[in-house]
C-alpha cells in the first residue's frame, strides 16, 4: 500500500465550530529508564478527555535524555499507539511481535488481556522526537487477545489542499480513511501540517472529546491563540459541528486528536487501566503469575 494523497477540491463546511474551553501546558517528567518527556493529558484529564487517557510528548536531540528507553514492561487494558516525528525505536513484546519505528511511521498496540513489551532507540545519536497516546478499550474488550500492527509512513493516507497536509492515522478526514479504525471509540489522529495562514475545517460529532496539541508553531482557534507546546481542550457546545482553526504567520504542525467516549468506570494502576479495583487486583496478580501473553 502507497500513501493516498488527495488534493481536495470541496471540504465539509463547519457552521458552528468549537471553541477552546482551556489551554494546558503539559507537566515535564521521565518514564521508561529515564526517558525525558513532557505528559500532555495527565491522569486528572481521563474524564474529560475520555476515551484517551495519556498524551506524552518527547522530543531532543540529547541521547542522554532518550537513549535508556522503555526496558520490559506490562500494560492491560488499553491500546497504546506510538507515533515517531524523528527517530529509531524498536518494539518487541510477549506475543511474538516485532517492528521498527521509524520517521513517521506508527505503531498501535492492544494490550488487551496483557502483553510485556519493551521500546528501545535503534540510534546512539541524533534526535527523537514523537508522541505516544494512549486510548481507553470499552469492558467488552479490555480481556481480547493482544494485537499489534507497525504503519510505516508510506501507509498513512494523507491528503492536501490548501496549503494543509493532513496525515488520518486514525477515523476519517475529507473522505479519506485513516490507517485504523475502531468502532467503540471511533477515534481521530489527524497530524497537521499548515502552511502559514492556512485554514483547516474538521467535522466532529457534537458529544465526542477532542483536543490539540501545538509542536510546531502557532494555531488560532476563534478568539484563542493556541501557542506552541500547549494542547488546546475543545468545549463540547451543544449543537456544534467541529472546528476551524488557522495557522499563524509562520508554518505550524499540530494534532488533533478526537473520539467518542466510553462512559465506563477507569480504575487505573500504572499500566494496567480497567474498570474496577477488583480488576486492578487481579491485573497485578496475573503479571505476577506470568500469566500475560
Amino acid at each position: 500500500m502507497t500513501t493516498e494523497t488527495l488534493v481536495l477540491q470541496d471540504t465539509a463546511a463547519v457552521a458552528r465550530p468549537r471553541t477552546v474551553e482551556r489551554l494546558v501546558a503539559g507537566m515535564a517528567t521521565s518514564d521508561g529508564a529515564g526517558v525525558k518527556l513532557t505528559r500532555v493529558l495527565t491522569q486528572p484529564l481521563q474524564r474529560r478527555l475520555d476515551p484517551y487517557l495519556m498524551l506524552d510528548a518527547f522530543g531532543t536531540d540529547n541521547p542522554d535524555d532518550y537513549i535508556a528507553g522503555f526496558p520490559d514492561h506490562p500494560h492491560r487494558g488499553f491500546e497504546t499507539v506510538t507515533y515517531m516525528i524523528a527517530g529509531r525505536m524498536r518494539h518487541r513484546d510477549s506475543a511474538g511481535n516485532e517492528g521498527l519505528l521509524g520517521d513517521g511511521g506508527v505503531q498501535w498496540m492492544t494490550a488487551g488481556r496483557g502483553v510485556v513489551h519493551s521500546e528501545l532507540p535503534e540510534q546512539q545519536d541524533g534526535r527523537m522526537e514523537g508522541f505516544q497516546l494512549w486510548l481507553n478499550l470499552p469492558a467488552k474488550d479490555k480481556m481480547r487477545e493482544p494485537w499489534y500492527r507497525d504503519i510505516p509512513s508510506a501507509e498513512i493516507p494523507e491528503f492536501n489542499a490548501d496549503g494543509v497536509r493532513a496525515r488520518v492515522i486514525a477515523g476519517e478526514s475529507h473522505g479519506v480513511q485513516g490507517a485504523v479504525q475502531r468502532e467503540g471509540s471511533l477515534p481521530l489522529y489527524l497530524d497537521l501540517h499548515l502552511a502559514p495562514g492556512a485554514r483547516f475545517e474538521q467535522p466532529l460529532p457534537a458529544e465526542h472529546n477532542a483536543f490539540l496539541y501545538v509542536y510546531r508553531g502557532g494555531l488560532q482557534v476563534g478568539e484563542c491563540s493556541v501557542p506552541l507546546q500547549r494542547m488546546a481542550i475543545l468545549a463540547n457546545t451543544p449543537g456544534s459541528d467541529g472546528i476551524v482553526l488557522q495557522a499563524g504567520a509562520e508554518p505550524t504542525r499540530a494534532l488533533l486528536i478526537a473520539g467518542r467516549p466510553l462512559n465506563e468506570p477507569i480504575a487505573q494502576y500504572g499500566p494496567f487501566v480497567m474498570n474496577s479495583n477488583d480488576e486492578i487486583f487481579q491485573a497485578v496478580e496475573d503479571f505476577r503469575a506470568g500469566r500475560f501473553a
